[in-house]
């Protein structure tokens, strides 16, 4: 594709793309819900999900190190499944959960903004702040690899810096003791606790999007695999520290509370308003490079998946790319779900897709690619087995407190794979016809 530009992201730039998606939506967007289904020791489930994210993460890396390309995921279930239903299906699923973690992003940013105004999280300016904030990605996008490099590294740098700032703050005003320990979630379960080990990995499936950038990062066989595992890293001792943080500057009854800001919350009694400014100000540069990072990653993909028919596509009268058209694409449907959900589903239904697309390729990588790309059997199984136990204890727990959620979610996946199923055939029956 003409637009890919080859040697374009340097490996810093990819592990700056990678923590801003990450960092955007997973410690600001859902640290009250994993505190809510975790309860005490929430922290370490933080470092639970990051284990769980290292095996899943094992075979992005070989497939990365092996097949680099713009289209990441999509590419790698193409060579495990072939150009069929499954790999166009499955691929589109992952962009669509891409697209509702943009709109996950997109609404926390307008939950924190508001609380220097003390607007609560239930306002109409919360979705009128994520659209604007959507608004401004769609200009991002569509001025270049170069601007969004520069643009990811600089917030990245920034936002790390901040939050360390305010992890080690937290944890030195309170003497580095747990005031959530006074507290207790209800009806805690170790259903629960799996779940809660759910939006961890949705805090972390951010490095997936580094794969969809192979085709332009600076010697990709060996800097995507590098970039992820950088990526991760990093973001796990910010997760930590600043759920330490938050631990140790509310209970947990208060961070239940203000699940959707507790990081703003948790910085009032440590650092009084101006630790309150400062927190809204590193989430709102999380969130914002959070969302044009996602946007970047999402519209090559899906621009790959229609170069390679898979999707259909209409330009609707627009001039430019097919790229830039999907940036369109992904700009309005992240707007329609930042209007019509909350938070809390917002998440769950990221999850829940995600978690599905990630068996589907751990269990394709297993079946088809594990001896071409040369990965250790024990590895896939066991990303496997964890993907399993925490989607099925999720749905568990989503069954008993928001059946909608599931209900949404399948009808999202049924509509996924009936709607390529139809689209290939229909494309198929026709590929004779158009070519005589």
């Amino acid at each position: 594709m003409e637009m890919y530009k080859k040697n374009s992201i340097t490996l810093t730039g990819a592990v700056g793309l990678g923590t801003g998606v990450m960092i955007g939506a997973g410690i600001f967007a859902l640290l009250g819900q994993v505190a809510e289904l975790a309860g005490t020791f929430f922290p370490i489930t933080f470092l639970i999900g990051a284990i769980v994210t290292f095996f899943s993460a094992y075979s992005y890396i070989k497939l990365s190190n092996a097949y680099p390309s713009a289209g990441g995921i999509a590419t790698f279930l193409i060579k495990a499944y072939g150009k069929g239903t499954i790999a166009a299906a499955s691929s589109l699923m992952m962009a669509v959960s891409m697209v509702i973690n943009e709109s996950l992003v997109a609404r926390t940013f307008g939950v924190y903004t508001l609380q220097l105004f003390n607007v609560k999280s239930e306002s109409f300016l919360v979705p009128v702040l994520g659209v604007a904030l959507l608004a401004f990605a769609f200009v991002m996008n569509i001025s270049g690899n170069r601007l969004i490099e520069t643009f990811s590294s600089i917030t990245s740098l920034l936002k790390i810096g901040g939050i360390a700032v305010f992890a080690f703050g937290g944890l030195w005003v309170s003497k580095f003791t747990f005031e959530s320990f006074q507290g207790s979630a209800p009806d805690q379960t170790i259903g629960g606790y799996v779940a809660a080990v759910a939006l961890t990995i949705l805090a972390f499936k951010g490095f997936t999007t580094i794969t969809n950038s192979g085709s332009e990062i600076v010697k990709p066989h060996r800097n995507v695999g590098r970039a992820i595992i950088f990526s991760i890293l990093i973001v796990t001792v910010i997760y930590v520290l600043v759920a330490w943080a938050v631990a140790s500057n509310l209970s947990l009854d208060e961070i239940i509370q203000a699940r959707d800001f507790s990081l703003a919350e948790a910085a009032r009694p440590a650092f009084g308003k101006y630790g309150l400014w400062f927190t809204v100000g590193i989430a709102i540069i999380a969130t914002v490079s959070g969302v044009v990072a996602s946007v970047f990653a999402v519209s090559r993909m899906t621009a790959m998946l229609t170069d390679m028919k898979l999707i259909p596509h209409s330009h609707f009268g627009m001039p430019g790319s097919i790229q830039k058209h999907m940036v369109v694409y992904t700009i309005v449907i992240a707007a329609a779900l930042t209007i019509l959900f909350d938070l809390s589903r917002i998440a769950s239904l990221g999850a829940i897709l995600y978690l599905v697309m990630d068996i589907i390729l751990h269990w394709g990588v297993l079946r088809h690619l594990r001896n071409e790309i040369k990965a250790k059997s024990y590895m896939l199984v066991t990303a496997l087995v964890f993907d399993v136990i925490v989607l099925g204890a999720f749905l568990w727990v989503k069954a008993q407190e928001d059946i909608v959620v599931i209900v949404v979610s399948l009808i999202m996946m049924v509509a996924i794979f009936v709607g390529e199923r139809f689209f290939i055939q229909s494309k198929d029956k026709l590929g004779p016809i158009m070519n005589e």
